[in-house]
């Protein structure tokens, strides 16, 4: 166990540097404007990854995990995986390159990258049976082959990303999002191809409906997020390019990348430490054993990084970035303040993945969500980019007390 969390660590060390390198390289050879342009189209990649898979992978764990050793049920399950998948590989291809025009204008802001919705069609396949490819891996318990495919994946994704930046400039950045994900299928392939010789089990007569729908009951809370949240960032980075322009929104998408590289720590601690003891929870007093060991352990910690980020923020600025992102300074308090509610929603938030309570999450996603665009909608009419992080302090601290109220006996 400390071989494997020392690698998972390691894999989540090379992803934020790959991360810090990417947004620096971003902010030397494109700018603020690039920043908001390559934010659109990761928004976009996030809806991608659940929608090619059906957002089945975490079933996709459960059920090969389950059945590792029963050969047949196994043909069975990956089968029903990869013959389901088929079909929304196929339409997502479609629905990429034949209107590329169309996706170019609306989530690029020009026509002229139509190309980049062309590739990203025709390396889909690739693209998806990488993400499928490592959820078996990691079902099978090939932990470590995961993670240092991982960690090979990040390291020549970020060089070769880096290298088109500098030699293409936005178009490169563009065409690296689009392409480095699938440079990872090679490896993942190779060793699904030493586990299944031959991919024996892709054969009609294993698909099962019961499996299918097993699985799909799975993908449900992962598709409810994975249309919500990119639509609705990609909504506010185009009021806040219309409003004011696309400098500014690329400082928004700026603010937001430093959130993303260290919320990433307080999200693999959930996922790997606290994620299983709220599963194993079954009464009100292990649960809120579980959240009190969270706000007691993790909060603190968290909440004292975040007045460090603060103090430290036009270093970081000038570090990560350029000192053209500079003007970006004065949105940091109110980023911060929203991430700090959203780190008190999170363990919250997991105790509906913990025990399956999906109507309950989908109101609250949807609820989270609303009040995001709304209060966006009016705030940035009125301060631009910090406009849209107040918003986001706003919708956290609401999240929070509604979660605390919902859940209001396992905490008290």
């Amino acid at each position: 166990m400390f071989r494997l969390s020392s690698l998972n660590s390691l894999s989540l060390l090379v992803r934020v540097a790959g991360g810090l390198l990417g947004s620096k390289m971003i902010a030397l050879f494109i700018g603020p404007s690039g920043m908001a342009v390559t934010g659109n189209l990761r928004n976009l990649l996030t809806s991608v990854d659940a929608f090619s898979t059906f957002g089945m992978q975490n079933g996709i764990i459960k059920y090969t995990a389950e059945n590792s050793t029963a050969k047949e049920q196994l043909n069975r399950i990956l089968a029903t995986t990869f013959l389901s998948i088929f079909i929304a590989i196929a339409v997502l291809m479609l629905i990429f390159i034949l209107p590329a025009t169309y996706w170019s204008a609306y989530i690029l802001g020009s026509t002229q990258y139509a190309w980049v919705f062309r590739v990203l069609g025709i390396t889909l396949p690739m693209y998806t049976g990488n993400l499928i490819f490592l959820a078996v891996l990691n079902g099978l318990g090939n932990y470590k082959q995961v993670i240092y495919l991982n960690i090979y994946g990040n390291i020549v994704g970020v060089l070769s990303t880096a290298l088109l930046i500098w030699q293409m400039g936005l178009s490169g950045a563009l065409l690296g999002l689009t392409v480095y994900p699938s440079i990872l299928f090679f490896f993942s392939a190779y060793h699904m191809q030493r586990l299944f010789p031959g991919f024996t089990f892709l054969r009609k007569k294993y698909f099962d409906k019961t499996i299918f729908n097993g699985l799909l009951s799975y993908s449900f809370m992962s598709l409810v997020t994975a249309v919500l949240g990119p639509v609705i960032y990609i909504a506010i980075r185009n009021m806040i390019t219309g409003g004011y322009s696309a400098n500014e929104a690329g400082y928004w998408d700026a603010v937001g990348r430093i959130a993303n590289f260290y919320l990433m720590f307080a999200t693999t601690m959930l996922t790997v430490y606290f994620l299983p003891k709220l599963s194993k929870a079954h009464t009100n007093a292990e649960t809120k054993a579980v959240f009190k060991s969270y706000y007691k352990l993790i909060l603190p910690v968290f909440g004292a990084g975040l007045l460090l980020v603060y103090v430290l923020r036009e270093f970081i600025i000038r570090v990560l970035f350029a000192k053209n992102f500079l003007p970006m300074e004065n949105l940091f308090v109110w980023q911060l303040c929203g991430d700090f509610f959203k780190v008190c929603s999170l363990i919250l938030g997991y105790e509906f993945f913990a025990k399956k309570m999906t109507k309950a999450f989908i109101f609250t996603e949807v609820f989270s969500f609303a009040l995001l665009y709304i209060s966006s909608y009016f705030l940035v009419d009125y301060f631009g980019a910090e406009g849209a992080v107040m918003a986001h302090a706003i919708t956290y601290f609401f999240y929070f007390l509604v979660l605390a109220f919902y859940f209001r006996k396992k905490l008290i």
